[in-house]
């Protein structure tokens, strides 16, 4: 017992009689009695802070090889890395083909190849470097990615050259991508959120049966079309490697070009080396128009307590390309505009100060969404509102949407202004914190102008964006003719002719109508 309190006062700093407590010496009392706290303690040497000036440490590397397929990489401190393919194809380029293809390339992505027998010895291979897979298509860009461990960079390059270039795409795989493309437009059916079908619909209003208005997903009509001979004369015209990036992050440059050049150099692929006959070059042409989709939506949700019924609705207005320099006050002004769901927890960040949310949700109770999306491609752009409410106020609906529209060509508030500058550049760089990010903005970026633009540059151009500007790049889109989807119960869905003659009206109001039987 004594040794337990001989130990107890020792830490403490005591002394093992129980008297007068013992006094420690501090440092303010003692060696340095008068040096204050501002000032640097004498024969210490001067620390050195870090500093946060918010320029990148490692700057965007990029090679052409002797092909055309360009390797650009920034190196990130950590021991993984993601490393893919992006390839200039998409469903813009499918109007000499059955529609469809670059959907049923996403489902037959790392399937079996020539050194790969199967889909699960490819992710045996990844699993041995802690890596993983995905691929995305869009309209524009397919994309072929693999984050793993950086000591297994040659075997990851290797694989994805072998998936993208020697795929077998044997007659089991294809009937297996059929069943997922069904399932899949199953879903996009049935889902009580209905902006992906919408989006689809205001596109192919936007841009009627030209490049970004063809359909994303397989028309049901084209699944069984779809064999390896209708996928062979595409991979030859469209994966050819003056219209491929391999990028990475978190690898060293001239590691990965080694790579490249030896996966990706030379090698023939499994449709043959014949030189592309038949290019898709079109330029985007928005024409405007509307795409109806009548639909009993009381069904969609069933349960306890089942989702209402809605009407869907989404306005869209042609904006510009991303390599305009009106890029930058479209994405400001898509912010500024903001939106989302009726219901929200609020706080920092939520956009709740956002102009649909105090103009629109917080005034009209019964509008149950009303959120703005910017979709941008490399020759056109489309500014959309989306919009849903119960069927019988549609009509009401529409015109607070129009009415929206045309403020945006109006006064612009100095506050608003920075905040939703302050949230863009936010959102930019909290999402440039994840590595997979990055991978994407380097790889899209290089694919479309052989450069990047660092996060540093872009917040610059952000922080340039003025009232003036905001205002010109509105009143010009104003111009232009509406595209128009509509989903769900239409029967008091205003005629596309008002809805043309509100957004070219001064104040967004819709024709009066007058009906002598309501």
């Amino acid at each position: 017992m004594a040794a337990v309190v001989l130990a107890a006062t020792r830490l403490l700093g005591g002394s093992r009689s129980f008297g007068a407590p013992a006094h420690r010496q501090f440092s303010s009392g003692g060696a340095y009695p008068n040096v204050p706290l501002s000032a640097p303690l004498p024969g210490v040497p001067r620390p050195i802070f870090a500093t946060v000036d918010g320029q990148e440490k490692f700057e965007t590397k990029v090679t052409t090889l002797e092909n055309g397929l360009r390797v650009a990489s920034q190196n990130k401190f950590g021991q993984f890395c993601t490393v893919g393919i992006l390839i200039n194809s998409g469903s813009r380029y499918e109007a000499k083909y059955l529609g469809g293809i670059a959907h049923f390339l996403e489902k037959l992505a790392f399937s079996s190849t020539d050194r790969f027998d199967s889909r699960d010895r490819i992710l045996l291979t990844l699993e041995k470097h802690g890596g993983i897979c995905d691929c995305q298509t869009s309209r524009d860009t397919t994309m072929y990615a693999v984050s793993a461990d950086s000591k297994g960079l040659d075997t990851v390059v290797g694989l994805l050259a072998d998936v993208v270039l020697h795929p077998r795409l044997t007659e089991e795989e294809i009937e297996m991508a059929r069943m997922a493309v069904r399932f899949e437009l199953e879903d996009l059916n049935m889902r009580p959120d209905p902006e992906p079908l919408l989006t689809e619909m205001v596109h192919e209003a936007a841009y009627k049966e030209n490049t970004v208005g063809l359909h994303r997903f397989c028309p049901t009509e084209n699944i069984a079309k779809i064999d390896r001979e209708v996928l062979h004369s595409y991979l030859r015209n469209y994966y050819t490697p003056d219209r491929m990036v391999l990028a990475g992050v978190g690898i060293e440059h001239d590691h990965l070009v080694e790579c490249a050049r030896k996966y990706l150099l030379g090698t023939r692929p499994a449709w043959g080396s014949e030189a592309p006959v038949d290019v898709d070059r079109s330029v985007a042409q928005y024409t405007g128009g509307v795409v109806k989709l009548e639909r009993d939506m009381s069904q969609v949700s069933l349960g306890p307590a089942p989702f209402p019924e809605l009407t869907h609705i989404m306005i869209g207005l042609e904006s510009c390309s991303f390599l305009e320099a009106d890029f930058i006050p479209f994405a400001v002004l898509n912010m500024m505009m903001g939106g989302g769901g009726s219901f929200s927890a609020g706080g920092p960040g939520k956009g709740m100060f956002t102009r649909l949310y105090l103009n629109v949700l917080n005034r009209h109770h019964w509008m149950y969404n009303a959120t703005s999306y910017h979709h941008s491609y490399e020759d056109t752009g489309l500014l959309c509102i989306h919009a849903s409410a119960d069927p019988r106020q549609v009509r009401e609906m529409v015109e607070i949407i129009t009415k929206e529209f045309i403020l945006m060509g109006g006064t612009v508030d100095v506050v608003e202004l920075e905040r939703a500058k302050t949230q863009l550049m936010s959102m930019l760089m909290m999402n440039l914190e994840s590595r997979p990010v990055i991978f994407e903005d380097v790889g899209r970026q290089v694919l479309a102008t052989r450069s990047r633009k660092l996060p540093h540059e872009l917040c610059a151009l952000i922080r340039s964006v003025k009232p003036e500007d905001i205002k010109r790049v509105a009143s010009k889109m104003l111009r232009g003719k509406p595209a128009v989807a509509a989903l769900g119960d239409l029967r008091d869905l205003p005629a596309y002719e008002h809805i043309q003659a509100a957004l070219s009206s001064r104040d967004g109001r819709l024709p009066r109508t007058y009906r002598l039987f309501r």
